[in-house]
């Protein structure tokens, strides 16, 4: 399989080789992710037939970010890329002429550590990737639950801060816990551009007080949307992901610390850090491409 997770800044690709039960990435590329629909398909084609060359592929397995509808090869919606019902199987298949399969990057991700990482034997759990944006996939009863493809935008959910966010919301968890947001608040606050979260948690450890600051605000955000997800869910584990949480115990003990706070009569999940880093929604990706062929 070649598989292909286009994120919010940057799309990474895979030749994939195995099973529904245990997937490696043979050879990898990394891009620069394009921000619109046509230009993500033309950068997927050449993704593909770079990876596919001399090699026998049986099939694409790509996810994207957004509201997909993965029975119609679908991206319903992107806040971040800015597309807006786009057909991309149809696009795809008719470019390289291989079956493809499709979902949700998160999803896809989520489906990866259940079956090989951090998420294995839980029935109901919740992973949660934290990067350019943040979404969720729901483990439930030991499956991932996709719904109409619109469920797990945890990074939406208002928490009551009053910032704006990119979806036209206000108080999105999204909009001071992911990524991109600790960095632009960071750089906001002190007039000091920084090239990401990992610049702010480095700052944070050398004891910086504005990013102290825009570290607890987003270690804030993000346990009121654990604490969402406790209160109607009730999940075993929390399984953290994402270039967020390559942050380890800088990002883990105060959430924990937070959430114990905040936590009443909710179930208290455990919190657990991603196994597989960036590679879950290419693994992913391929595991969703291995279903399809197996089902047909």
């Amino acid at each position: 399989m070649i598989a292909v997770d286009v994120g919010g800044t940057e799309t990474k690709a895979a030749l994939v080789t195995g099973t529904g039960c245990d997937v490696r990435a043979v050879r990898q590329r990394r891009r620069a992710t394009i921000r619109d629909a046509e230009g993500v398909v033309d950068q997927v084609t050449s993704l593909v037939e770079e990876l596919r060359a001399g090699g026998d592929v049986e099939a694409v397995g790509l996810v994207v970010p957004g509201v997909v509808d993965e029975d119609a090869g679908i991206g319903v919606y992107s806040a971040n890329l800015g597309w807006q019902d786009y057909p991309f199987v149809k696009e795809v298949e008719a470019r390289t002429g291989l079956k493809t399969a499709f979902g949700h990057d998160v999803r896809a991700g989520g489906l990866a550590e259940l079956r090989i990482g951090n998420a294995r034997g839980l029935q109901n759990a919740t992973i949660m990737p934290i990067g350019t944006g943040i979404a969720a996939a729901l483990v439930l009863d030991g499956r991932i639950y996709r719904g109409d493809g619109s469920v797990g935008e945890i990074g939406h959910v208002d928490v009551g801060h009053g910032d704006p966010c990119g979806c036209g919301q206000t108080g999105c968890v999204e909009a001071r816990a992911s990524s991109a947001a600790i960095a632009r608040r960071y750089a906001e606050r002190t007039g000091n551009p920084v090239n990401g979260a990992a610049d702010v948690a480095r700052l944070v450890r050398a004891g910086d007080p504005d990013a102290v600051t825009v570290w607890q605000e987003a270690v804030d955000a993000l346990a009121r949307g654990i604490l969402l997800v406790a209160a109607l869910l009730g999940p075993e584990a929390v399984v953290l992901g994402g270039g967020l949480a390559l942050a380890g115990p800088l990002l883990v003990d105060p959430l924990r610390d937070r959430l114990d706070g905040l936590i009443t009569f909710q179930r208290r999940p455990e919190l657990r850090l991603a196994a597989l880093g960036d590679e879950a929604g290419c693994l992913g990706a391929a595991l969703l491409a291995i279903d399809m062929l197996e089902e047909r």
